[in-house]
């Protein structure tokens, strides 16, 4: 059956995540900027574990972190360890209860990393600072037993297969604890499942299939097909990501995401599998729960056929 997920933050419910910026955080002198960047991570940890909660109990499967869980974690003059933090055994004590509150609810969490991550730069200090991120990342999902930090391959930079090479390097790189969660998705101007399949396959990367960026960058697969491709990448539970068009399918902008989904843009075959969509609307946890209602009643039409 469908996992429903919700994404990062709320439209309407009262739970919060915070972050800091530089410019504020960076006039702090050292132990204020320690103090009030803790209580941030305490205060964030906190939120989660109400997000997970409130997904839950209101049938929602799924909850993505946002990346900066840990406000400016990976900043080049800011950044911390978690574990230099005042109280920082506190704050990772408060992450793991929120791990095992998710395993014993059944809710599963995942990461989406900021656009900024690429792997497949020609800049190897974009690389280098993309892996800290991702390592950063799987640091807060090894605490909260997050199975997914998925990524897009990055731009083509002119030569698409010499890019996609790099990320293969970049791939090396990476620790295990980031290797065995990362993932990648078909983006909606560069890389379509065409092309990221293969490479999905042969370096053994999970592949997120995106519908909505499909039919804004459409290749020779239809959605059957890269869905049933995209199946063949997991080891676990299939990730996928559903949204609709803000201005249409057939405008000049379609990439844009709406507040709600519409249900036709749930691919009919994907009804009945064992898998985990992502919902990305802006209505956030209202957009989720009109799907839900929607899917609900389209099974119950279906049963009586």
């Amino acid at each position: 059956m469908l996992r429903l997920g919700l994404c990062c933050k709320f439209a309407e419910e009262p739970i919060r995540f915070f972050t800091a910026t530089a410019a504020y955080t960076g006039r702090l002198k050292p132990a204020a900027r320690a103090g009030k960047i803790a209580g941030l991570c305490r205060d964030n940890a906190a939120s989660l574990l109400k997000a997970i909660e409130y997904c839950a109990a209101n049938g929602i499967g799924c909850f993505r972190i946002n990346s900066q869980i840990l406000p400016l974690k990976t900043h080049p003059e800011l950044g911390y360890r978690a574990e230099d933090l005042p109280g920082g055994a506190e704050i990772e004590r408060a992450f793991r209860l929120c791990g095992r509150r998710a395993a014993g609810l059944g809710v599963r969490l995942t990461f989406h990393p900021d656009q900024f991550i690429l792997l497949s730069s020609p800049d190897l200090e974009i690389t280098r600072k993309s892996v800290v991120e991702l390592e950063y990342q799987a640091q807060v999902a090894g605490w909260t037993g997050a199975d997914v930090i998925n990524i897009h391959a990055g731009g083509a930079y002119g030569e698409p297969a010499a890019a996609l090479d790099r990320v293969a390097r970049a791939l090396d790189r990476l620790k295990d604890s980031v290797r065995e969660r990362l993932t990648l998705e078909n983006d909606d101007r560069t890389y379509g499942p065409e092309a990221l399949l293969p490479f999905c396959k042969k370096h053994g990367v999970p592949f997120v299939y995106d519908v909505h960026h499909h039919r804004c960058l459409p290749d020779r697969l239809g959605a059957e097909e890269a869905t049933r491709l995209a199946l063949k990448t997991w080891n676990r539970e299939p990730l996928f990501h559903l949204s609709s068009s803000r201005e249409g399918r057939d405008s000049a902008r379609p990439q844009y995401h709406h507040d709600y989904i519409d249900i036709k843009d749930l691919p009919a075959c994907w009804l009945g599998l064992d898998i985990t969509v992502e919902v990305e609307a802006k209505a956030k946890e209202l957009a989720v729960k009109k799907l839900a209602v929607q899917l609900a009643a389209l099974r119950k039409r279906r049963g009586k056929k």
